[in-house]
Formats: structure tokens, C-alpha cells, sequence
């Protein structure tokens, strides 16, 4: 306890929560903190007004001497005890309750048909003063509870932007700012050890500080965003073009159903591949529950993320669940009822081969749940098989003439037992001589015929030979050559055993490595991850992959180790609310782009490090959009509700709450839009319950309100400007001057007039985003001075610069904050429409379903 420096009291506790104690236990804690509290402040000086507030009296029906000390204490203790429920549709539901109740607790029908008019007259209107009581007890917990609805579907502002780039895609200008940074020194030798680099003949080595050349000679580094300010990260941005298609990955810091919903937009049908890992509701894999509903809350949970999620998936997308035997029936009644057009299919995986010893069986597996589309049949990758014993390639039997099938006729050249070439189908008149025909090149001409000379047909076309050929091999039988098939191609099998899925060695052990320690229970084997997802993606190495419960980041792990083996552009959004966000997550990517691999945590090998680029987010979280809310004291609208008591009544039961917090920083407040890097919000700080004042990032949060798919994102621009009056015939007599721009605006490092301008593109239809059709977007960002006419002079000015200064300035979309005239700027062969982003914010904030 002490004070700060504005002499206010500062008490600082940590809440540590005991799942075992009841609430009597909680309550004599409580009391104990209060009396230790009090103890401590008495025997302090200057205390003595603190006291005196703190022990004023603040009465419950159940302590009538309850100080206001406790009050606070019970209310912090509660927030960290009890978890937030919220119904869909309480009005509905207790208004059937009420009418059951009054139906069969209070309506006695034979009371009434026993009874005379007058008893009756006054048994009925009881019921009818119960209702209307009742009904408006129920408006008013209606109100609060469509409140907290309305908050917590409500999209979330960004409140943090990074990114995490490798040094080759560092513009060189910048290396001699990023080598004088000591805090990104000191990480880079945490995370990669380079304070070991040595140098050679050839290479630099560490020095502090860091040197240009040091840097260049190390281009897989990992330049982290966090530890410059907004113009370094704004320059570095802008010098890249076609961001998003650059961008390798997503990571989220947030809620994973509030990430979903704010993903909605961008990602409508675009998502391939959805891997995720639950925790599995066991004692050693718990969900922190805040109450003792452990079963219902975790298929409530599940359902809603898995529910959004489906929205996010292309048309041919496929999901996994991990998931053991706890709750795996239960997982499949949820995605069965919530996807009917899908196959669900449960592999067994053999993750422990040491097992896990219950009291009646040795358990070593576990479940992927894969939901497949039923209407696509190759949405899961044919996997090659041995065969036993090869078979031959020729069909025989039923379809397997030349006839059947013209294109799977023609001959296969072999030298040295080694096929050589793919010949073409011949005409159909034309017969060879024989099975096997000799050349003048030495080849020897293997065609489709039996051994009664009867033309047959290979087993692959023209058109598949080609894909195939590392299947077949060439045998001698009875002096004559012929083809075979060494390997099938076949679904996986439903049970998969081997050493590679053993958690313990290729999750906890190799987390070990990578981090230098435990920091992480319960990882995936990453040869598991990435089969599942090589399953999917194996023919769109482009597509983008989601985990929404990315746990220790395996899921991005192993995108980036199959990119590395295939070539593929594969990329990752990858969500999580845990504190090891920023202590397991972030680093285990930027460990697994320098080096493939890793000991006591550190690399083993320098030189296998590759091209990436990954931005990472933090959302708002329901408590801050809770903790920002301000109600506003209206003395105007007060009288003129309390002159009328209908109206009182009403106001209080039904508009109160959302009447009284429009202008609330965490609902929008469109005022703040005037400088747009100054809206803030006071956000928790992860591991604690400290706030800190954070500005949220509105351009980023814009962004993903409309699905902007980013191309360019320029670096601010500051301007000065002039001006003058000039006559203007159009306006009237008493206004016949109008304000414009005296030259030209100039470019000022600390000009009034401040731009940025987002380019990118949207589909033009939502509910089918890859069809190719795109509309073209230019978004503007701009501090308004207070004067607008000048602040559209300028931005005028700055529009007609841009557009005259740049080859391709055509746009079907323009938004810009605040009111301007760039529709009286466009030309009659113009086409674009101008669009005000507070309007649009709005809009998409609140486009929620429920």
C-alpha cells in the first residue's frame, strides 16, 4: 500500500483462486483482507482521510455494518470468482416461465369453476396485478441482459499491432536504426543466442552494439515491431507492397469467439483448413471454470466457436478436432447437429505409447474428429501404399479393352529396364506387331496386350501416366517386359500408430528444445499436425489454415515446416487468450523461421533459416469493452422524464442503459474520429488486473470491419498550407468567396494536416468471395483541425496530388473520416463512391448475430 504521485491510495492484491474452498472460506478471506487493509492504514501517517472513507458504511441486508472497503473487495473478488452468462433471449424465456407459473401454481381451475362471478372478478385480477409486475421485472433484467448481449457480440477494436519480419525484407536504409536498438539486441540474444556468433573470414560477428554489416550477414533474423516506434514501423510497412498476399501468418491475442467474430468479414468462405486442439474438460487439461458447471459450459463453449468457424471455411474446407475419450460422443453430437452437410470420420492416434493408466485400462490414444463435405470426394489426400506383392499395370477384365477407353492405349518406352519415355495414343486403325516391339534407338515398346495378343488398356490415361510413373517399375516374366504397380493410392487408414505421433518426444521434448524449457503443458506432436494438414492441402499449397485454440502455436509450427518441404505458400491464423501468448507462442515462430532445429533452447544449425513475415494482434476483451462504458448525466432529458411517470417508467425498464452509454469510448465514440491515433481505451494488461491507457488501432480495426484484403499501407504524411478567398459566381451574394489552397500544400514533418491512405480490395460479392471479382478500395485517414472548411481544402488538394501523381488511380470505393466534398472531385468518367468511415465503422461494429 502507499500513495502515488497524485496522492491517491494505491492497494495493490493478487487474486489466487482456490477451486476447492467453498464461499464461506472466500467471505472469511475477504474479512481478513478488509481487516489487514484497515490494520495497516492505521498505523501509517496522512492515512487518516482514507480511513474515514473506507470505514464509511456501505449496509447489505445480510451486513448491516459491512464497510466500503469490503464492498470493493467482494465486487474484485467476484469479477475473478464468477463467470459472465449470457442468454440469447431472456425476455422470451421468462415470459414463458411466467405464464407456466401463473398456468399451474396459480390458476386453479377448479377454484374458478367452484367459485361465483364476483370471486372469480377478483381471482383473475390477482393474475393480471402478478403479470404486470412480474412483466416489468422482467423488461428490466431483459434490458440488462440484451445489454451485456449487445456487448459482447459487438466486433473488438484492435488495441495492438505488430509485426515480426526477417531482416531480407528490411529495407537497408533502416538497418542502422534497427543495429542502435538495444531492446531488440537483447531479445535477439534470448531467442537465437547470437551473442555466440563468432565470425569468420567471411561473416562479422556479434558485437555490442550490433553492427549494418552484422545484420546483413544474418538476413533470417526476426525484426520484432514492439520495439520501435509508429515511424519506423510505418516506414517498414509501407516499403511493402501487396501486404496481405506477403503476410505468412495472423497470430490473435484475444477471446477466440470475439477473434472469430472480428474475422468474419475478411474471411467469409476463404479459410481451407481448420485445425484445433481443445482443452479436453479433463482434470489434467481443465477449462478454468468460474463456476461448477463444468460439462454444460464446455459444449456451450465449443458450440459457438465451432458454430462461427464453419462460416470462415470454403465450400470444400475440411476441420479437425482433437479430442480424447472424455467428451469425444458428446463432440460428435455437436458437429454433427451443427454441420448435417459433412461426413465425420474419428481417427485413432496413438499420441502415448507409454500410456496413461486408468484404473481399468492403459490408455494410449486419442481422437482427430475430421469433418469432410459430403458433396466433395477429394478433399482429403489419396495417401501411397505398398503393395505386398506389385500387380500389373494392364487392366484386365471387365472395361479393360483398348476400346473401353482409346486414351489409356499407347506405348511406354524402356532402356535398361527403366522406363524412358511416354509415347502418344496411335490412330485406331493402327495395331503394333507385338506386347514388346524393339526400336532403332534401343528402346523397347511396351504395349497394353495379353498374352493371347488381345489389345488391352493401361491402367492410367495420357493424361495421369505422367503423375504416376514413381509407382511403376519394369520386370521381366516369361522373356517378355511389362509394367507394374509397386504402389496404391489410398484414403488413410482410421488408426495411426508409429513414433512420429508420440507426444511426448515431438511435442513436450521438442517445445523443451525450442524454448529452453517447460513453459507448456500437453503439446501436439508436430508430425501429427502436419499430416493432418498435408492431408488437406496437398493440392493448394496457397490455402490458409485456422486454429483457434493455437495452445503452444503447433498448428503454425507445422505450416511452416511443410512450406519448407514443398515450396507451398501456405498460411496460418492462429488465435489465443492464454498469458503464454507472448511467452510460447510468438517466440516458438520466430525460433522455428531462424532454425529448423533447436537444443536448450538454442539453434543448432544457422544456416537453414527462411523468408517470413508474420503480424500479430490484440483485441479488446468483453472486460474492457465493460470497463470503458461512461453513462452520461442528462439534466435536460431527467426533467423531462420525470414530469411524466409513463415515460419515466418506460425509459428506465427498456432505454435506460443504451440511451445513457452512447458515447462511450468501447461503443464508438464517432467524436474521437478527429485524430484517429488518439482514441484510447483502458485495457487490462495480460497475467493481471492492472489497466493500462492503450490507443487502439483504428485504420487495423477498419480493415477487418469491411474485409480488406490489404494492398498498401502508406507511411503518414504531414502537410502545411496556405490560403485565399476567391470569388465564385455559383455561390450567392452575401457568400460569393470561397476558401482555397494559395499554391500548393507542402509537406511538414509537424504540419496541422496530417494523411495516411490504405489501398486494397473487397469481394464484390460477400457470400462468394473467389469468384476473382474484386472492388477496388482507397481508404483515407486524416486529423481534422476544427476547421473544416480548411480541412477540406486541404484534403482536396491532397486528393488531386495523389490522383495526378499516380498510374492506376482508379477506385470503386473511397472512405474518408469526416464530412468532405471528394464526390464533387471525381470526372465524369469517374465511377467511385465516397463513403464516410464513421458511418461504415458503425455499421459493421454493431452487424452482429445473436
Amino acid at each position: 500500500m502507499e500513495l502515488n504521485d497524485a496522492g491517491e491510495l494505491v492497494i495493490n492484491f493478487e487474486f489466487r483462486p482456490d477451486r476447492k474452498q467453498e464461499q464461506s472460506w472466500r467471505e472469511y478471506r475477504n474479512a481478513e483482507a478488509v481487516e489487514t487493509v484497515l490494520k495497516t492504514l492505521d498505523g501509517m501517517s496522512g492515512m487518516d482521510g482514507y480511513i474515514t472513507v473506507l470505514k464509511t458504511k456501505s449496509p447489505t441486508d445480510k451486513d448491516k455494518n459491512r464497510p466500503l472497503l469490503a464492498k470493493y473487495i467482494n465486487q474484485y473478488t467476484a469479477r475473478n470468482t464468477y463467470d459472465y452468462f449470457i442468454h440469447k433471449d431472456l425476455n422470451g424465456f421468462l415470459r414463458r416461465e411466467l405464464d407456466f407459473y401463473i398456468k399451474n401454481e396459480v390458476m386453479r381451475l377448479d377454484d374458478i369453476e367452484n367459485a361465483d362471478a364476483p370471486a372469480v372478478e377478483t381471482y383473475l385480477s390477482k393474475i393480471k396485478v402478478l403479470r404486470g409486475i412480474a412483466r416489468k421485472l422482467i423488461d428490466f433484467l431483459a434490458q440488462l441482459e440484451n445489454f451485456q448481449k449487445k456487448l459482447w457480440l459487438k466486433k473488438k477494436f484492435v488495441v495492438e499491432t505488430n509485426y515480426c519480419i526477417t531482416l531480407d525484407h528490411v529495407p537497408s536504409g533502416l538497418y542502422a536504426e534497427i543495429a542502435a536498438n538495444e531492446a531488440q539486441r537483447q531479445e535477439w540474444v534470448r531467442l537465437f543466442a547470437i551473442d555466440e556468433i563468432k565470425g569468420d573470414m567471411h561473416t562479422p560477428p556479434y558485437s555490442e552494439p550490433l553492427t549494418v554489416e552484422f545484420l546483413m550477414a544474418n538476413p533470417f533474423l526476426v525484426l520484432d515491431t514492439k520495439f520501435f516506434d509508429d515511424g519506423f514501423t510505418a516506414r517498414l510497412i509501407a516499403s511493402i507492397g501487396n501486404f496481405d498476399e506477403f503476410c505468412d501468418g495472423v497470430m490473435i491475442h484475444s477471446e477466440n469467439f470475439q477473434a472469430l467474430n472480428f474475422l468474419r468479414m475478411k474471411h467469409n468462405k476463404s479459410i481451407r483448413y481448420v485445425y484445433i486442439d481443445p482443452p479436453y474438460n479433463t482434470d489434467s487439461t481443465p477449462i478454468i471454470y468460474k463456476n461448477e458447471y463444468r460439462h454444460s459450459s464446455w459444449v456451450s463453449l465449443l458450440y459457438d466457436r465451432i458454430s462461427v468457424s464453419m462460416q470462415l471455411m470454403t465450400n470444400d474446407g475440411v476441420k479437425t478436432i482433437a479430442i480424447d475419450d472424455t467428451e469425444m460422443v458428446n463432440l460428435s453430437k455437436i458437429v454433427e447437429g451443427i454441420a448435417p452437410g459433412y461426413r465425420l470420420s474419428r481417427i485413432t492416434v496413438v499420441h502415448n505409447p507409454k500410456g496413461s493408466i486408468t484404473s481399468v485400462f492403459n490408455r494410449v490414444h486419442e481422437y482427430s474428429l475430421f469433418l469432410t463435405p459430403e458433396k466433395e470426394k477429394n478433399c482429403i489426400t489419396r495417401t501411397l501404399e505398398e503393395n505386398e506383392t506389385p500387380r500389373k499395370m494392364r487392366r484386365w477384365g471387365a472395361y479393360s479393352l483398348r476400346t473401353d477407353r482409346r486414351l489409356s492405349f499407347y506405348p511406354i518406352y524402356v532402356k535398361d529396364n527403366k522406363i524412358t519415355r511416354i509415347g502418344s495414343v496411335p490412330a485406331d486403325d493402327f495395331s503394333p506387331s507385338g506386347k514388346n516391339v524393339a526400336t532403332s534407338t534401343g528402346e523397347i515398346e511396351i504395349w497394353p496386350i495379353d498374352q493371347d495378343g488381345i489389345e488391352r488398356r493401361w491402367n492410367f490415361g495420357l493424361d495421369s501416366i505422367e503423375a504416376n510413373l514413381q509407382r511403376i517399375i519394369v520386370l521381366q516374366v516369361d522373356e517378355t517386359l511389362d509394367l507394374f504397380v509397386t504402389h496404391e493410392q489410398t484414403v488413410p487408414k482410421t488408426v495411426w500408430t508409429g513414433g512420429e505421433y508420440d507426444a511426448g518426444n515431438y511435442g513436450n521434448t521438442l517445445l523443451i528444445n525450442l524454448l529452453g524449457n517447460k513453459q507448456f503443458d500437453f503439446p501436439k506432436s508436430i508430425h501429427l499436425v502436419k499430416r493432418c494438414i498435408h492431408l488437406v492441402t496437398t493440392e493448394d499449397s496457397n490455402s490458409t489454415i485456422l486454429d483457434y485454440f493455437a495452445g503452444s502455436g503447433t498448428t503454425g509450427h507445422a505450416v511452416i515446416n511443410l512450406n519448407r518441404e514443398d515450396n507451398g505458400k501456405r498460411k496460418y491464423i492462429l488465435i489465443e487468450m492464454g498469458n503464454y501468448f507472448n511467452e510460447v507462442i510468438r517466440p516458438r515462430i520466430q525460433k522455428v523461421t531462424y532454425s529448423t532445429d533447436w537444443k536448450d533452447g538454442k539453434p543448432k544449425n544457422r544456416n537453414t533459416g527462411i523468408s517470413h513475415c508474420f503480424k500479430y494482434l490484440r483485441l479488446e476483451s468483453y472486460e474492457d469493452a465493460l470497463n470503458n462504458l461512461s453513462f452520461d448525466q442528462d439534466p435536460a432529458r431527467d426533467k423531462a422524464i420525470s414530469g411524466n411517470p409513463e415515460l419515466r417508467e418506460d425509459y428506465r425498464l427498456n432505454y435506460m442503459l443504451d440511451v445513457e452509454s452512447r458515447g462511450s469510448q468501447s461503443l464508438l465514440n464517432i467524436d474521437a474520429f478527429a485524430d484517429p491515433t488518439a482514441y484510447t481505451l483502458r485495457i487490462k494488461k495480460p497475467g493481471s488486473n492492472e489497466y493500462d491507457i492503450k490507443a487502439v488501432d483504428l485504420m487495423e480495426t477498419f480493415n477487418y470491419l469491411i474485409g480488406l484484403r490489404v494492398n498498401h499501407i502508406a507511411a503518414p504524411q504531414s502537410f502545411t498550407a496556405s490560403f485565399k478567398q476567391e470569388r465564385d459566381p455559383e455561390l450567392p451574394e452575401d457568400q460569393n468567396t470561397r476558401l482555397l489552397i494559395d499554391g500548393d500544400i507542402k509537406p511538414g514533418k509537424n504540419g496541422p494536416w496530417w494523411f495516411r491512405k490504405v489501398e486494397g480490395w473487397v469481394p464484390t460479392d460477400r457470400n462468394n468471395p473467389n469468384n476473382g471479382q474484386r472492388e477496388k478500395v482507397l481508404i483515407i485517414w486524416r486529423k481534422l483541425t476544427g476547421d473544416i472548411v480548411q480541412d477540406n481544402a486541404v484534403l482536396d488538394a491532397w486528393f488531386e496530388n495523389n490522383r495526378n501523381n499516380t498510374p492506376d488511380f482508379k477506385f470503386d470505393t473511397i472512405y474518408v473520416n469526416g464530412s468532405n466534398n471528394l464526390a464533387n472531385l471525381m470526372p465524369e468518367c469517374g465511377r467511385w463512391t465516397v463513403h464516410l468511415i464513421e458511418e461504415d465503422f458503425m455499421r459493421h461494429l454493431w452487424d452482429v448475430e445473436g
